[in-house]
């Protein structure tokens, strides 16, 4: 990310999230990310780090969903790439849903979108520039929810984390694809 400087590295953004999530989720968020409610209800509400790991999460969502907004609007983005920008919002729109649902089920408030974001505006002139920016978007997203998989005790949180991560990292490489890029640029992720 040579000029969009504002977006740290993908190491600084896992350390950042993880930090900032605290502990791993209980077992009534582990069920609810699994789409297992029945299990969650029987677990009980989380705890307070739990709706803050959520919550973190969903923030990082949220942010996601406004850049791609950003993108959206730029009128840089010719009809497929805006066609592309918008299909992987969505996909951030539902983990957003996903997430703020838990947070509720949890007894928790969900994390809101902030009204701003400092995104680079200035820098995005181009068609290229939007895509690099989502792209080291979601590579910071791929290395968090790597950071994070194998932290978690619960085997069924940890394979809804992988899940998103898979996801991600689907996103990653298709904007590298479209930037003429190698979609994937190494055996493993860092």
């Amino acid at each position: 990310m040579s000029s969009f400087l504002l977006m740290p590295h993908p190491a600084a953004a896992r350390r950042l999230f993880l930090g900032q999530s605290g502990l791993v989720l209980s077992g009534a968020a582990v069920a609810l990310l699994a789409g297992k409610d029945a299990l969650a209800a029987k677990a009980g509400s989380g705890a307070p780090q739990d709706i803050q790991i959520l919550n973190t999460a969903l923030g990082a969502e949220l942010e996601a969903i406004a850049a791609y907004q950003l993108g959206a609007e730029s009128k840089l983005l010719e009809k497929p790439v805006l066609d592309l920008a918008v299909t992987f919002q969505g996909h951030h729109k539902e983990h957003a849903d996903l997430l703020a649902k838990t947070v509720v089920k949890l007894g928790g408030k969900p994390a809101l979108a902030k009204a701003n974001y400092n995104f680079p505006v200035d820098q995005l002139k181009s068609q290229a520039d939007v895509l690099q920016f989502a792209a080291k978007l979601e590579q910071g997203a791929v290395s968090a929810y790597l950071g994070a998989v194998p932290l978690f005790g619960n085997r069924d949180l940890a394979k809804a984390a992988a899940s998103i991560l898979g996801d991600e990292a689907m996103h990653w490489a298709v904007l590298r694809q479209a930037l003429g890029q190698a979609p994937v640029p190494s055996a493993f992720m860092a």
